[in-house]
């Protein structure tokens, strides 16, 4: 008898407990204060150093396993073997589908090998995961760009340089389409 009351109980608790909160995200703090330092980046000079601590922190995947293998592809890639690090890269996407930067990864040597529906593909799921991968953002609006849609390059281009001012000369890709996509004013 005691054990059908202890079970009841159990059920009885059970929904309390699957409704319980789950645990408030990571603070982005160090993040929003160095996009904050980037959006005030007077020039590219000043805005690379921000760049690189922004990537820095993109790559930090929070799991040992994931940073030994992202680690072990860019090896890869040091030495030349790109059909290694593209293994690797596809390995750590399949191990962590929501870490943004192993897509981003995946899609650069998907691209370098010649795969542009793939690196399409990886680098709208890294914009997915992470919006404010703003290299990522570029890199698929130059693709979209090469494939004929102006109007989603645009929206890419305009997402990078709302996030990195300083950016690789993306303005001028802003320009370009916007009297292609937008028509010129009057």
């Amino acid at each position: 008898m005691r054990f059908l009351l202890l079970i009841a109980a159990l059920f009885a608790l059970a929904p309390a407990a699957l409704a319980a909160p789950s645990p408030p995200p990571a603070p982005q703090k160090p993040l929003d204060a160095l996009f904050a330092a980037l959006s005030q980046a007077q020039s590219s000079e000043q805005a690379k150093p921000i760049e690189d601590q922004i990537l820095t922190l993109f790559l930090q995947s929070q799991s040992p396993s994931i940073d030994l293998l992202m680690t072990r592809a860019a090896a890869a890639l040091t030495v030349g073997d790109k059909v290694l690090a593209g293994q690797l890269f596809t390995a750590v996407t399949a191990i962590a589908p929501d870490y943004a930067e192993g897509w981003h990864q995946r899609a650069r040597i998907e691209a370098a090998s010649g795969n542009d529906e793939a690196a399409m593909i990886s680098l709208e799921r890294t914009v997915m995961l992470n919006p404010r991968e703003f290299q990522a953002c570029a890199e698929l609006g130059i693709k979209l760009e090469e494939y004929g849609n102006k109007k989603g390059a645009l929206e890419m281009y305009r997402q990078a340089l709302a996030l990195d001012p300083q950016y690789d000369d993306i303005a001028r890709h802003i320009r370009a389409l916007s009297r292609a996509v937008e028509g010129q004013g009057i």
